[in-house]
């Protein structure tokens, strides 16, 4: 017996299926509440897509999928889990850049006054659109980091935020400004979403993404993502967790008995476990879920730093590829009509800039990927290639070894990942309501004891392990009959 009541034939209370950023988040949770966890993970190494590994030679070490990490600071759980405590960040000084022809570039710093000074005449509109949501990161972070079906505690800052979404997602996005700077940076961060340009959902990712760059920044683990993974791991084993690695389940019903068991998986994985258990109107709900677009994935190991011509773009975190507002547009409504566009946008990330142990002496990796439509085997790497030498002649020549992953390949390493789908579903605003059923509670399935814990469910994509957080939440209430959230803290 436990002080939460009897524990499964196995010895365990809690089973959760995946140990991935939300899988472990759960697991951390529950095992910090005093029940016995076991965790099972298809692959041989936890993390999904949190994950970091050797791609290209040896000594080279890739971030799998996420590589820089805007919530680590701003997630309700990573603060309650004090994660700056446990892994070494480093934050750039450019939280991103956006290249432009011409030498040109939009310099995102994470001090907005310095940012509006460098953007000539539309830095004091930039300022008035950005000010309200960075001085108010943390109560955008809350708000945007839950169930969009609960009312906003400060419902000034959600006003706020709510009809700049309106504005940067709609055809008037332009209104405010005079000059293309601006207006390519918030498209660049707007684009990580995967949807049509303009659109309100992808205006408001882009616009909470763009407040935590200028607040606390965006900051890059030291060692690579998997660092932030290990620390979750450390955490479970110390609480008496337990961790299985190469295990793949292919049924509910083999599973241990316990409590209960939280599942760190898609809607359409989620309908395969559980088969005929599922009621059919929630299965109508889930087989209804939409996936989005796809991300075709191109890792480098490079002899030098990428030459940017711009120098500022050398010294960003995150660079956004891609050419003006229009361009960027374009390329991602091209994704979403279901073609592959020419002069794709392409998210960039060289960390040995600011982390150089990911490669040997004076050599560097390149982290990169672009939008193709769900589940296409194109290989992107010389569109990639071609479209980082437009703002950075002679990126070519540093090139040493490759690594590249279509959007099939990607869902086989990752299946929560459908077509390639690295946001396991279409963020769009419908969507996020719905994530996956029209809930306040939408992580608690109708089986009982059973939940959904992965990005499919609210508040959606990211590094942030706030799903699993909730997830667990709703278990400890629903079936252990406490309300009283545990101590996170390393020294809970």
């Amino acid at each position: 017996m436990t002080e939460h009541g009897r524990r499964g034939r196995a010895g365990i209370d809690a089973v959760i299926v995946g140990a991935g950023p939300n899988g472990l988040a759960a697991a951390v949770t529950l095992a910090r509440a005093g029940l016995q966890v076991r965790v099972y993970e298809r692959a041989d190494q936890a993390g999904g897509g949190a994950a970091t590994r050797e791609l290209t030679l040896p000594g080279y070490r890739h971030d799998v999928c996420s590589a820089v990490h805007p919530m680590a600071f701003e997630s309700r759980f990573f603060r309650e889990f004090g994660l700056r405590e446990r892994v070494e960040f480093v934050t750039p000084e450019v939280s991103f850049a956006h290249p432009l022809d011409g030498g040109r570039a939009g310099i995102a710093y994470r001090d907005l006054a310095r940012t509006r000074d460098e953007l000539g005449r539309d830095g004091r509109a930039y300022e008035r659109l950005m000010r309200p949501l960075v001085d108010r990161s943390t109560v955008v972070a809350d708000f945007t980091g839950s169930s969009l079906l609960r009312i906003p505690p400060d419902l000034v800052t959600a006003v706020a935020f709510g009809l700049r979404a309106l504005e940067q997602g709609s055809p008037a996005w332009n209104v405010r400004f005079r000059e293309d700077a601006a207006p390519a940076m918030l498209t660049g961060i707007a684009a990580h979403t995967i949807l049509s340009q303009p659109s309100i959902a992808a205006a408001g990712a882009g616009l909470a993404l763009g407040a935590y760059a200028h607040a606390r920044g965006w900051p890059i683990p030291v060692g690579g993502s998997q660092a932030i993974i290990d620390a979750m791991v450390a955490d479970l084993q110390a609480h008496g967790g337990e961790l299985v690695l190469d295990h793949d389940v292919e049924s509910l019903a083999e599973l241990p008995d316990a409590r209960v068991t939280l599942l760190d998986v898609t809607p359409r994985a989620l309908l395969r476990l559980a088969g005929e258990t599922l009621p059919h109107r929630y299965r109508d709900a889930l087989a209804g879920f939409r996936y989005g677009g796809g991300v075709a994935k191109v890792d480098f190991a490079l002899s030098d730093p990428v030459p940017w011509t711009n120098p500022e773009v050398r010294r960003a975190g995150t660079v956004h590829v891609g050419g003006t507002r229009a361009e960027v547009a374009t390329a991602e409504n091209e994704v979403n009509a279901g073609r592959l566009p020419d002069q794709p946008y392409v998210l960039a990330s060289q960390p040995t800039i600011f982390d150089p142990g990911r490669a040997p002496s004076g050599r560097h990796t390149l982290w990169t990927y672009t939008h193709v439509p769900a589940g296409s085997a194109d290989d992107r790497q010389e569109a990639v290639t071609r479209q980082i030498e437009r703002f950075a002649p002679g990126f070519r020549d540093t090139i040493l070894a490759a690594n590249s992953r279509d959007a099939v390949e990607v869902e086989r390493h990752n299946p929560n990942y459908p077509g390639g789908d690295i946001a396991a579903g279409a963020p769009t605003l419908w969507q996020m309501f719905r994530r996956p059923v029209l809930r306040t509670d939408p992580w608690r399935t109708p089986i009982p004891g059973v939940y959904l814990a992965s990005a499919s469910a609210a508040p959606g994509p990211g590094v942030h392990g706030l799903v699993g957080w909730f997830a667990a939440q709703s278990a400890l209430r629903h079936d252990f009959g406490t309300r009283a959230l545990p101590d996170l803290s390393p020294r809970g």
